[in-house]
Parts: C-alpha cells; sequence; structure tokens
C-alpha cells in the first residue's frame, strides 16, 4: 500500500468513527449535512454508509442513515418479525416528506432495541383524518399501544384528544401536548420545547446587536403558539416590545403574490427598524432570504435571518442559521415512553416530556469570520 493510499484509508475511517459518532448522538443523520460538517461530497458521505450498512452498523434510509440495532434485520429486507416482537405499536404522523421522517427513523431505533415492530400510517393535518389512521390501527389485532402526532385545535381536536384518552390501549403525543383547560388522564407525550427554541434564537440575534427582532411563522403550524410565546416572552425579558417589531404570517411568502408580500416585510423592517428575523419554516426562511438577495439586500449586514426546523435551510446562499429540534429524538423518547408504560402498567407517573432543540449557527446571522472554525470551512 502506498503512503497516498495509507492517507486515505486513514482518512476514511476518521470519517466514518466521526459519523457513527453523529448517530450514536443523533439517531439518525442527513448526507447532505455530514458532507457539510466533515467538508467531503455527497458521494462520499453515501459510499461511508454503503460501507457501514454492508457492515451491519448502520442501516440506510432516504437521505442518510439511521443506528442499526442486532435485532434490526434490515439489511436481509426484512424488520422484526411479527413473531418474535414483543410489542407491536402503531405510529400516525402528518408528513411522510418533511420533518417527521427523521421522527420515525428515531422511533424504528428504538423499536428495534426493544424488541418492537412498528406500524406506520401517514395522514393530514386534519382531526377526521387522524382519527380514522388511529383506529385502522387500534383495529388490528395485536396493536400494544399508538404514538400520534393528532391535530389538537380547536373543538375538533379537543374532541379527538378526549377520544384517545379514552383508547383501550395508551397513547403517546409526539410534538404535541394537550391544551390547557383539557384535562387528560391517560394520554402522555413527547415534544420539544419549542418555546425554547425561539428564545434561544432570539437571544443569539440580540448577542450579535440587534435590538429589534421580527418573526415571520406560518399560523397554520401547529408549532406557531409555542414558538410566538417564546419570541414574546424574550423580547419582553430584554426589553423589547414585540408591538414594535414586524411579525407576519410566512405563509404568505408562498402565496401568488409573495414578492409583493415580502416587499412590504422589507419595508417595514425599514421603518421600524428591523434588523434580523425568525423565520419558520425552513422553505419560507429559504425563500425570503432569497427574495432578500435578489433585491440587493445583503443578509446577514443588512437583514440577519434566523430559520426554525432546519430541514433546508443549509441549503441557502448564504446557508441559513436555524433551530434545529431533536426529531429523531422525539421519536426514540416516544417508543421508549409507550414501552415503559406497557412494561409497567398504572403503577407508572404519566410523562410529559419536552426536549431542548439546538441551534446551529451559519452565515445568515452573523459574519462567516465569526462562525465556529468547522462550520466557516468550505467543502
Amino acid at each position: 500500500m502506498t503512503d497516498d493510499n495509507r492517507t486515505a484509508a486513514r482518512f476514511s475511517v476518521q470519517r466514518k468513527e466521526r459519523l457513527l459518532d453523529e448517530l450514536r448522538r443523533n439517531g439518525s443523520v442527513l448526507v447532505t449535512e455530514l458532507a457539510r460538517v466533515l467538508e467531503v461530497s455527497e458521494m462520499t458521505v453515501r459510499r461511508d454508509i454503503n460501507d457501514l450498512a454492508r457492515q451491519g452498523l448502520v442501516t440506510r434510509v432516504h437521505g442518510g442513515a439511521t443506528l442499526r440495532s442486532p435485532l434490526d434485520h434490515s439489511a436481509r429486507g426484512q424488520s422484526v418479525d411479527a413473531g418474535l416482537a414483543k410489542y407491536t405499536i402503531g405510529v400516525v404522523v402528518p408528513s411522510l416528506d418533511y420533518y417527521w421522517p427523521q421522527v420515525v427513523n428515531g422511533a424504528r431505533v428504538a423499536a428495534a432495541q426493544s424488541r418492537a415492530r412498528l406500524l406506520l400510517r401517514g395522514s393530514r393535518y386534519d382531526a377526521a383524518d387522524n382519527r380514522k389512521q388511529i383506529q385502522a390501527l387500534v383495529d388490528m389485532p395485536g396493536v400494544h399501544g399508538v404514538i400520534a402526532a393528532p391535530e389538537t385545535a380547536g373543538p375538533e381536536g379537543r374532541e379527538l384528544l378526549r377520544w384517545l384518552d379514552a383508547l383501550p390501549v395508551p397513547v403517546v403525543l409526539t410534538e404535541r401536548r394537550p391544551p390547557r383547560g383539557l384535562v387528560t388522564t391517560r394520554l402522555e407525550s413527547v415534544s420539544t420545547d419549542h418555546a425554547r427554541g425561539a428564545e434561544t434564537a432570539v437571544r443569539h440575534l440580540h448577542e450579535a446587536g440587534h435590538e429589534r427582532i421580527g418573526l415571520l411563522a406560518s399560523v397554520t403550524s401547529p408549532t406557531f403558539a409555542p414558538i410566538r410565546r417564546g419570541w414574546v416572552e424574550t423580547l419582553e425579558s430584554l426589553g423589547q416590545s414585540p408591538d414594535d417589531a414586524v411579525a407576519a404570517d410566512a405563509n404568505l411568502c408562498l402565496d401568488d403574490g409573495g414578492e409583493a408580500f415580502m416587499d412590504e416585510v422589507l419595508a417595514r423592517c425599514r421603518e421600524t427598524g428591523t434588523t434580523a428575523l425568525l423565520v419558520h419554516p425552513d422553505g419560507q426562511a429559504l425563500q425570503f432570504v432569497q427574495h432578500c438577495v435578489d433585491r440587493g439586500i445583503r443578509v446577514p449586514d443588512d437583514l440577519a435571518v434566523v430559520a426554525y426546523d432546519d430541514e433546508v435551510a443549509h441549503l441557502g446562499s448564504p446557508p441559513i442559521t436555524a433551530v434545529r429540534p431533536p426529531k429523531s429524538w422525539v421519536g426514540r423518547v416516544a417508543v421508549e415512553t409507550l414501552i415503559a408504560r406497557l412494561d409497567e402498567g398504572s403503577t407508572r407517573p404519566m410523562h410529559h416530556v419536552q426536549l431542548e432543540p439546538e441551534l446551529i449557527v451559519r452565515e445568515s446571522s452573523v459574519a462567516a469570520s465569526a462562525l465556529p472554525e468547522e462550520r466557516a470551512a468550505k467543502g
């Protein structure tokens, strides 16, 4: 073996060790994010994942990988066999292509480690369809419990939660909590502390020198209320009034009149002295930053932006700083909570778990020179 080959092999081992470290920490990894962090091509990351999958160390999934368990036989095209599973768990999520795939991947990891089988069904952001899909799982022979992310708003949401609370199997809500004023006795929950995520974003922007920090957030999202609450409370704690900054529905960025709306937001930023925005979700943040660039607005020099969700924020130009919910961990802890309930029964106290999100600092909120070295480096 030549010296060049030895060096290449050593770097390959180091990359794979880093990849496994990320998996142990988060439960799943994205090819795009690893390529950026490791400063290599996405093809190189995929090659490393394929090598680790052949060794039985990881499981390949769309766009990335998850941890493998000795009980996970997916490398042979199988999941945990129904006859070998200790428990069968139904999972209902409102999307199979945004945010929720990582939650499901985390749930798969925990299920494999606990000798449980998952039955997945997709739903819509609609209480009636949520109930239909959950009922279909409950009616299946041998289903021991359900993990779900149902609608919780309005009369329909409250009625759905009452129905869930009365089911004959335990239910764990993911990224949802029963609203105040609705008493439930059997529902448990695992969610991200989104108010804390908004606080982290606002404090980051304030520390970067911004006195007026606005909010563009999707008013139709279940995450809207805690994000707005975190934004309001943090501004007030910093001696700022939310009424003095820009606040609008981020969904309008994607409407037919999206460009006119974003021009209006920029005009209001100038009028109010708003120099930074928290934008939820990622797609709208990406659209807004692109519009800023098209209008000659320098990001972050003229206007700093932080996205919320971190699904596609890293693809922006410049890459967008983002609050990253611990999605795979939400899935993992939801499965662990449900299995603990099944193992321990009614003697176990009811659990409502909140996990903290992470702020991933990129170029849209601070100058490149101020970024941590590994994030400032270009691959």
